[in-house]
């Protein structure tokens, strides 16, 4: 261990994922998870639950994520962690737990901004280029979607989201019309490999400016499978890869031409990708074919960054180390945390 060598734990848990991470430097040492299975049946987060057994997990989690990386309490230099957003039950232990530790421990406490942490999981110790500034962010989540112009590690401004659902939120919400388990995204994803995009065809609300919505698009589905299956009782299930293949096209879709837009308006052909659902396979493709019609330069997460992670937290929490930028002990949870 180096006198130079800085020891972030990093502590995550804005929705229903108790994660915790420990990073060397920006070198991710140990990243563990403990997902909340209970809400599936109930096709959704329920935040009392999720609340419930974050408190159940944080420590089993904490402790793994220590012990896989061989070190010590002692060794850490900082704790960094989601203050926001998220849901309040969920942050407030997260924070607590964060802070009660530090104080243990007698080193600083770090809050980190949860869809900022998704843009920072870039600059993480890998073999691939990181990104250059200024930037294009995208974070496209179960609660967010964001254009976000990124002029520094800590310097970010949003220029446009959704006024309504997210897109993770829209996929779920299609899924569960059709019958399929909570979180409908990576099924539909799947189903969708073989099925025919253009089977059917669904509008895609028109915004002005940097702004998205998908709200519009979920009520078309939805009237849609309930008319066809008024005509025909098995409609869903004799053209399920269809249907998938088909909303997952305009769902996508719809996000691609916002960032055509804002690429364009911004003159920024830097693309950088955040959030769950950046693993759909048909978002990459499209990335990939837009990268060359628009000369873009596209960087998405690997696959284990996607999704909520607390090694996303602890990279945001070692570059506000390395500025000085720490905590007070105050500090409370923010299920609203803006931008700073």
């Amino acid at each position: 261990m180096s006198k130079e060598d800085i020891y972030i734990l990093g502590v995550e848990s804005s929705c229903d994922d108790t994660a915790a991470a420990i990073l060397k430097n920006d070198e991710v040492l140990s990243n563990c998870i403990a997902n909340q299975e209970i809400h599936k049946k109930y096709g959704g987060v329920v935040p009392e639950l999720a609340s419930r057994a974050h408190l159940s997990n944080i420590i089993p989690v904490v402790n793994q994520a220590l012990a896989d990386a061989k070190v010590k309490p002692e060794m850490l230099s900082a704790i960094a962690f989601t203050k926001g957003p998220g849901l309040i039950g969920s942050l407030l232990v997260g924070t607590e737990f964060s802070k009660a530790l530090g104080l243990s421990l007698n080193i600083p406490v770090i809050e980190v901004n949860h869809m900022q942490a998704h843009i920072l999981v870039h600059y993480i110790k890998s073999d691939k280029k990181k990104p250059d500034f200024p930037f294009l962010g995208v974070t496209v989540s179960g609660g967010h979607t964001q254009f976000v112009i990124v002029e520094d590690y800590l310097r970010m401004k949003i220029i446009g989201e959704t006024l309504d659902d997210a897109i993770g939120e829209a996929f779920d919400k299609c899924g569960k019309i059709i019958g399929l388990d909570y979180p409908a995204g990576p099924e539909i994803d799947k189903l969708a490999k073989e099925g025919n995009a253009n089977k059917f065809d669904f509008p895609i609300p028109k915004v002005e400016g940097f702004n998205i919505s998908y709200s519009g698009t979920k009520t078309a589905f939805m009237n849609f499978i309930n008319n066809s299956i008024q005509k025909d009782a098995d409609f869903i299930q004799n053209n399920k890869n269809d249907i998938c293949a088909s909303i997952q096209k305009n769902l996508i879709e719809n996000l691609i031409s916002k960032i055509e837009y804002a690429s364009k308006i911004k003159s920024i052909n830097r693309i950088v990708i955040g959030g769950g659902v950046s693993a759909n396979s048909f978002l990459k493709d499209s990335l990939e074919l837009k990268s060359k019609d628009n000369n873009w330069e596209v960087f998405i997460p690997p696959l284990s960054y996607t999704t909520d992670n607390a090694a996303m937290i602890g990279i945001a929490g070692y570059l506000k180390y390395i500025s000085g930028l720490f905590s007070n002990y105050n500090t409370i949870a923010s299920p609203r945390l803006a931008f700073k």
